[in-house]
C-alpha cells in the first residue's frame, strides 16, 4: 500500500507526493478522515487526484493512502430498488447510521452484506462453465429475477455448487476446477466503472423502445439498444420528459441518474416513483428501478462517477439479457465538473473552457449502449439504451457540450423555449428534431401495431413542414389571403400539435399511450385531412370544414382509455365519413 502526504489543494483537486508506485484510476484515502478521490494523473513521485468529497478543512502534510484497486461498482443482488450516491454508496443505509446529515468520510458497502437471497442452481457438479454463464437465480423483487453469473474472466469445472437456499452475497455458492487451482465464488461481483463489460457481439437496434409519450414513440422513435440526446433551455422540461421515460417504458430495469440536479427535482422523483405502479405487471415501481442521486450540492467531481456507475449497472443488467433503460439528468453538469478540474489542472482549455478531451468523454459514456449478444449460455439477447439530457446555457444548441453529444446520439429530441412558453409540452420541436431510428423500428411497427405507421408518419411530417412555410405568409398577408388547401393544412396541423403531440404527464389517462392508440390517433386526424381535401375539390369552403361535430370527438381522443379503446375510435372514423358525406352532399344539391 502506497502512502503519500497532501502536497497541495486546489478545491476538489489534491496533489500528493510521494506517490511512488501509484496507477492512474486508482483509489485512495485523502487525510486524516479519509476522503475517497481517484488519481487522474502521475507526474514523478506526485499524484493529481480527484477528491469526491468536500476538501475543506484538509491541510498540507495528512496522509493519502493507495488502495491499489480502481473504482470499482459492487454488482449483485440488492440493486433494485437501491438510492446510491455518485461514489454508489446506499443512501438509505447511510441516514440510518449518520442521520439525515451524512458526514464525509463515511462509508457503508454497497450492496447490504447481512441480507440473505434465496439462490436457487441451476448447475450442477462436472458441469464446465465460462465467463458470463448463468448458474443459479435469485428472486431479487417479483418483476426481476437476478441471474447469479460467472464474471468475464473465469473458467472451470464445477466442484461444487450450493444447493437451494438462503445465502448472502459474501458466502460461497460455487467452487470451480480451474488451470490456476480451485477458486471459489460468491454472489458478489465488482466491475471498474470505465471499464465496458464484454459480450459476443452487438446487434442493430431492431425493435422500438416503447416510452408511452406520442411526440417520442411516433414521431421520433428511440429502438431498444438506442442513444438519444434531449438538450433543451431552463424550463423547457427535460426532467418530467426523463422522468416520464424512466416511469413508463418498457424495460426490464430503469436506472436514473440525477447529475448534479437540483435537491428538490431529485427528491420529487424518488418520491412519485415510490407512489407508481408499472402498467403492465401492477407491482411498484421501486421493484425495476435503481436511483443514482448526485444532486447539486454534492462535490463536482462525483458527478463524473455517477454516470459512469449507472451505465455499469445497466452494462450488468443487460448481460442477463434484460432490456434496461439509463436516464442522466444531466450530461452538462458532468461536462461543467470536467470544466473545474481541467482548470484546476491548468489544462489547455478547449471551446468555452471545455477540456479537449469532452468529446471523447461523451463518446466513451454513449457508445456504451447497444443491443447486444450476450457472453455465456443459456444464449440471450440484451439491451442498454441511454438517454442523456443536455442544459445548454440560453438554449443554445450551438454549444460544445450539445454539438459534441450529437456527434455520438441517433436520436436528438430537441426542446423549445417558445414551446414551453406557450405550454406545450412535451416541448419538442417537430422541425429541428430527428430519429436515425425510423427505418429501423419500422418492421416492428408492421408486425406489432400496423403496416402504415410510416406513411402516415411522413404525411403528418410534411403537413408540419408546410405549417411553418405557411405561417411566414400569414404574417405577411394574413389567413384569409391563402387559398382553402393551405387553410386546411393549417387547421389540420393544429390539430396534429394539440390533439396528438401535446400530452399532460399529470393526467391519469394521457400520461401514457400505447402505440396502437397513438396510430388511431394520427389516423382519425390524417382520415379527416384527406377527407377535407376531398371536400374542398367539391367546392366546400374550410370555414364549414372547422365546424363539423367530429372535430370535437378529435379533439378529446387523449381522454378515451387506454384499454378498449377500438370501438371507440371506429365510430370516431365513421363519424368522420357520415358528416364528410353529409357535407358534400349538401354542397352538391344548393351548387
Amino acid at each position: 500500500m502506497v502512502v503519500g502526504r497532501i502536497w497541495r489543494i486546489s478545491g476538489p483537486l489534491v496533489i500528493a507526493e510521494g506517490m511512488s508506485g501509484s496507477m492512474v484510476y486508482e483509489v485512495v484515502r485523502v487525510g486524516n478522515e479519509g476522503l475517497i478521490g481517484e488519481i487522474i494523473g502521475l507526474e514523478g513521485d506526485r499524484a493529481i487526484i480527484q477528491v469526491y468529497e468536500d476538501t475543506s478543512g484538509l491541510t498540507v502534510g495528512e496522509k493519502v493512502e493507495g488502495t491499489g484497486n480502481p473504482l470499482v461498482a459492487e454488482l449483485g443482488p440488492g440493486l433494485i430498488g437501491a438510492i446510491y450516491d455518485g461514489l454508489q454508496r446506499p443512501l438509505t443505509r447511510l441516514e440510518e447510521v449518520a442521520g439525515s446529515f451524512i458526514r464525509r468520510g463515511i462509508s457503508l458497502p454497497s450492496l447490504p452484506r447481512d441480507k440473505k437471497w434465496p439462490f436457487k442452481p441451476v448447475v450442477k457438479a462436472g458441469d464446465i462453465v465460462g465467463p458470463g454463464d448463468i448458474i443459479g437465480v435469485v428472486q431479487e423483487t417479483s418483476l426481476i429475477e437476478h441471474k447469479i453469473m460467472i464474471p468475464p474472466d473465469v473458467k472451470g469445472e464445477v466442484k461444487w455448487i450450493a444447493p437451494e437456499g438462503d445465502y448472502t452475497i459474501e458466502e460461497k455458492i460455487i467452487t470451480l476446477k480451474t488451470s490456476e487451482g480451485d477458486k471459489d465464488l460468491t454472489m458478489l461481483q465488482k466491475w471498474p466503472v470505465r471499464k465496458p463489460r464484454p459480450y459476443v457481439r452487438k446487434i442493430d437496434p431492431s425493435e422500438l423502445l416503447v416510452t408511452g409519450q406520442r411526440v417520442l414513440d411516433y414521431m421520433f422513435p428511440l429502438a431498444k439498444g438506442g442513444k438519444a440526446a434531449i438538450p433543451g433551455g431552463f424550463g423547457t422540461g427535460k426532467t418530467v420528459t426523463l422522468q416520464q421515460l424512466a416511469k413508463w417504458s418498457d424495460t426490464h430495469i430503469n436506472i436514473y441518474v440525477g447529475c448534479g440536479e437540483r435537491g428538490n427535482e431529485m427528491a420529487d422523483a424518488l418520491h412519485s416513483f415510490r407512489k407508481l405502479i408499472e402498467p403492465r405487471s401492477g407491482r411498484p415501481l421501486m421493484e425495476k428501478a435503481v436511483f443514482i442521486a448526485n444532486t447539486s450540492n454534492m462535490p463536482v467531481a462525483a458527478r463524473e462517477t455517477s454516470v459512469f456507475i449507472g451505465v455499469t449497472i445497466g452494462e450488468y443488467f443487460r448481460d442477463m439479457g434484460y432490456n434496461v433503460l439509463m436516464v442522466a439528468d444531466s450530461t452538462s453538469r458532468w461536462a461543467e465538473a470536467m470544466r473545474e478540474i481541467s482548470g484546476r489542472l491548468e489544462e489547455m482549455p478547449g471551446e468555452e473552457g471545455f477540456p479537449a478531451y469532452l468529446g471523447s468523454r461523451l463518446a466513451e459514456f454513449y457508445e456504451r449502449s447497444g443491443r447486444v449478444e450476450t457472453l455465456g449460455s443459456p444464449k440471450r439477447i440484451g439491451s442498454l439504451s441511454i438517454a442523456g439530457a443536455v442544459s445548454p446555457p440560453g438554449a443554445d444548441f450551438s454549444e460544445p457540450v450539445t454539438q459534441n453529444t450529437l456527434r455520438y446520439v441517433r436520436v436528438f429530441w430537441a426542446l423549445d423555449v417558445a414551446l414551453a412558453n406557450r405550454r406545450h409540452f412535451p416541448a419538442i420541436n417537430w422541425l429541428i428534431s430527428y430519429s436515425l431510428y425510423v427505418d429501423a423500428v419500422a418492421e416492428w411497427w408492421r408486425k406489432t401495431v400496423k403496416d402504415d405507421w410510416k406513411s402516415l408518419r411522413e404525411e403528418a411530417m410534411r403537413i408540419l413542414q408546410k405549417e411553418a412555410e405557411l405561417i411566414e405568409i400569414v404574417r405577411l398577408v394574413g389567413t384569409e389571403a391563402l387559398p382553402e388547401e393551405d387553410k386546411l393544412v393549417l387547421e389540420v396541423a393544429r390539430m396534429i400539435r394539440e390533439d396528438f403531440l401535446q400530452q399532460n404527464a399529470f393526467h391519469e389517462i394521457d400520461t401514457y399511450c400505447p402505440p396502437l392508440k397513438a396510430h388511431y390517433m394520427m389516423k382519425s386526424i390524417i382520415m379527416f385531412y384527406r377527407r377535407g381535401k376531398e371536400a374542398i375539390e367539391m367546392g366546400v369552403p374550410v370555414e364549414r370544414i372547422r365546424k363539423l361535430p367530429v372535430r370535437e370527438k378529435i379533439a378529446r381522443m387523449k381522454e378515451i382509455p387506454n384499454e378498449g379503446f377500438e370501438s371507440q375510435f371506429t365510430e370516431i372514423w365513421n363519424q368522420i365519413n357520415r358528416e364528410f358525406d353529409e357535407l358534400i352532399k349538401e354542397v352538391q344539391i344548393s351548387g
